[in-house]
């Protein structure tokens, strides 16, 4: 029409199509909650109603209540994974979510002390997730290798007989061990007593990835850093309050795999708002957004994005640095992080929607 005027509005750049890494992702976490409800209509068990008609689950961890509550419901999935057919399911549709999502390189974090009983002990529980992850590598483009976690909540000589396990499948690429975890409640067990065992890992050449600094505050950063020589921490947030401590995670070049929603889901925070993500990137630490457990918190990795710009009011090129974070806080093969740093400029190059 003549003289009309219209507006046209910029849509942003699709923070699926972003190249990205995805490096804090729980192995029984990870699973869709209608697999959970297969899994338990198919071995005959009954799920508490926080996978059934109150999904997903309201929770906090910030007190020994609340976090029996969230270990209770975690135990309640994990118990529904009763042998391989289960186990190669949850790495096969992991994969596959990843792939969906625009995440090119997955580590996929398992503990196989709790799924050994069901498969001739935790050995072989290791290698059907690690011959899955080949599998499901090449089916879906997005590859995925593994990082072995010991429990907080087990004996330290425990968590050396899974470092010399890791160890053994130690290699670079899709379908093996790359790094040595440490999770559950970090306010249990000393982290020192874990030191011994991130040494047998660090021996082969696996990468060290506790997690610290979510429900233990700056402080216990800098015990992970002294004791435990990450490469990486698991979630790590709460270095945004110390600056001391802060700075020391920047000089040293530790990654923060940042998992927001499960920060406000366990009450550290009180909305994704709150999240000290802008802090934490201002300060110059390197960033890896995950997604923990979308069983638990109801969110994948592309929510995680999509509520740094929401919330955090991060425009494309933080997004683009979000990205190149996890690529460069990965384990991936120098070869495919080059290729995925590239593909993140290709990214930022393109001019957004209309």
């Amino acid at each position: 029409m003549t003289g009309a005027l219209y507006m046209v509005a910029m849509v942003p750049r699709s923070v699926v199509e972003l190249p990205k890494a995805h490096l804090h992702l729980h192995f029984t976490g990870s699973m869709r909650v209608s697999t959970v409800r297969e899994l338990a209509e198919q071995h005959g068990m009954r799920l508490p109603q926080a996978f059934t008609t109150q999904w997903p689950p309201k929770l906090s961890g910030t007190d020994e209540r609340g976090w029996f509550r969230f270990q209770r419901l975690y135990d309640a999935a994990r118990a529904c994974v009763r042998g391989e057919a289960d186990m190669r399911r949850i790495v096969r549709e992991a994969a596959e979510d990843d792939a969906a999502e625009g995440s090119r390189w997955l580590e996929l974090q398992v503990d196989p002390t709790s799924y050994a009983p069901f498969v001739g002990g935790i050995t072989p529980a290791l290698e059907i997730v690690l011959d899955e992850a080949r599998a499901a590598s090449a089916a879906t483009g997005t590859a995925v290798a593994v990082v072995v976690a010991a429990s907080r909540m087990r004996h330290p000589l425990e968590a050396r007989t899974l470092a010399r396990l890791a160890a053994r499948h130690a290699g670079e690429g899709a379908g093996t061990v790359v790094g040595f975890g440490l999770s559950n409640d970090e306010r249990r067990g000393m982290t020192s007593d874990f030191a011994p065992a991130f040494r047998i890992a660090a021996r082969a050449g696996l990468a060290s990835v506790p997690h610290a600094g979510e429900l233990l505050g700056a402080d216990h950063v800098a015990v992970a850093l002294e004791h435990l020589l990450p490469h990486r921490l698991g979630h790590g947030v709460r270095a945004a309050e110390d600056p001391a401590v802060l700075h020391r995670v920047v000089r040293e070049q530790v990654t923060l795999e940042v998992c927001p929603t499960s920060n406000v889901s366990l009450g550290v925070y009180p909305t994704l708002a709150d999240v000290p993500l802008r802090r934490l990137l201002e300060a110059g630490a390197r960033v890896a957004l995950g997604a923990d457990d979308p069983l638990l918190f109801g969110s994948r990795l592309v929510d995680q994005y999509e509520s740094a710009r929401r919330d955090q009011g991060l425009d494309d090129e933080a997004l683009a640095r979000l990205a190149r974070g996890s690529i460069e806080g990965s384990l991936a093969p120098p070869e495919l992080r080059r290729r995925l740093l590239e593909d993140v400029g290709t990214w930022l190059a393109r001019p957004p929607g209309r």
